[in-house]
């Protein structure tokens, strides 16, 4: 069968992909070798932050902003509850490269922040315990975004917008020609105008086909929820955060729904094959007293583990994203590499695949995700 556009790789910013080129009229299918969403790549664990005065640098801010209002057009369009404002705090030392980003990309995009000493942190916030030479930036109009509705919500729509969804099913072999592609799998060999890859983890297995390799790890992360007293740290009254220690890199959630207080560690983690099972969250030592060490010094009286689990984060060497048309074919489109902090992008980068696709310019400035910046 002919498609406008094939996706491979249905997650989180391919089935935004996905979506909005049905919804644009064209004729789309999205192959994902699970069953989206999923427990086997990025997309699970129920919550992921979005903040917009953004510590890893300026160029963020305008697909941040673009993501903000498309998931509130997303909640809306399919009445799920997509956000949550809890707002997000942020903590580290005050000449640390995050603090001073968030801090400047706030002033340059005129966003909400307030800047607070550790114990005006800690007055607000008691149960929190803060070095005296940290500072805090609280983005009040930030929060959470439940990552599986927002993926459940984008195949329902695309689906209702004619996409067809080829789920639990492997690419075996890719043809490009000047003006189509043929996409083979174990059941079915289509043809198309245009490809986006959006594989995650599995990016490069498919670029290879199309005679790219691009410097992708896949990182075996860890993150756990925490007993904790919810009169202190349910989101009604406590943000989520990110920590920016000497230890590490922390961020997590006030407890939502009575789950307890959720936590992850941002850096670090191990290379893994995805294609081999991952050891499950305790098998590891380090995977709970990472977490605990970190809970002792600064979160004082949270301290029972109620479960962890396991994701990947697929990275590059600077942590910066790949969104750009392929160097040597101008329809296929491919988004790789989010490096832990993707998923709040989510929503724009399908947007702008989309874009790229149908008019051959995206709303947003993707200069700073270009391909050609590893040559």
């Amino acid at each position: 069968m002919h498609y406008d556009v094939i996706v491979i790789g249905a997650g989180s910013v391919g089935m935004a992909a996905g979506y909005y080129l049905a919804k644009s009229g064209k004729n789309v299918l999205l192959i994902d070798a699970f069953d989206p969403p999923h427990q086997s790549g990025s997309h699970h664990g129920e919550t992921r932050i979005i903040r917009y005065a953004y510590g890893e640098g300026a160029e963020y801010v305008p697909l941040v902003l673009e993501a903000k209002q498309l998931w509130e057009d997303l909640a809306e369009a399919s009445d799920k509850k997509i956000f949550m404002q809890t707002g997000v705090l942020n903590v580290g030392k005050p000449d640390s490269d995050f603090i001073r980003s968030t801090i400047s990309s706030a002033n340059d995009y005129a966003l909400p922040l307030e800047v607070m000493e550790a114990e005006a942190i800690q007055q607000r916030w008691p149960g929190l315990t803060i070095p005296e030479y940290f500072t805090g930036c609280f983005e009040p109009t930030s929060g959470v975004l439940a990552c599986e509705e927002a993926i459940k919500a984008y195949r329902e729509l695309a689906e209702r917008h004619g996409a067809t969804l080829l789920p639990n099913s492997k690419v075996s072999d890719i043809e490009v020609k000047e003006h189509e592609v043929t996409v083979k799998t174990a059941e079915v060999t289509c043809q198309a105008n245009a490809l986006i890859v959006s594989a995650g983890a599995w990016s490069n297995e498919v670029l290879e086909r199309l005679d790219l390799e691009l410097p992708l790890t896949p990182v075996r992360k860890t993150f756990a929820w925490f007993d904790a007293d919810e009169e202190q740290y349910n989101h009604q009254l406590f943000p989520a955060f990110s920590f920016d220690t000497d230890a590490g890199m922390y961020y997590g959630f006030p407890s939502i729904n009575q789950a307890g207080l959720k936590l992850g560690r941002h850096d670090g983690g191990e290379s893994i094959d995805p294609n081999q099972s991952i050891q499950p969250f305790g098998e590891k030592l380090e995977d709970q007293t990472d977490l605990t060490q970190f809970l002792h010094q600064y979160f004082p009286n949270v301290h029972e583990l109620n479960y962890g689990k396991t994701c990947m984060y697929t990275q590059t060497p600077d942590e910066k994203f790949i969104i750009d048309l392929h160097p040597s074919y101008s329809h296929v489109a491919i988004a790789a590499g989010f490096s832990g902090h993707g998923f709040k992008f989510s929503s724009a980068v399908g947007k702008a695949l989309s874009d790229l696709l149908i008019s051959g310019k995206a709303n947003v400035d993707l200069s700073p995700f270009a391909i050609n910046r590893f040559n």
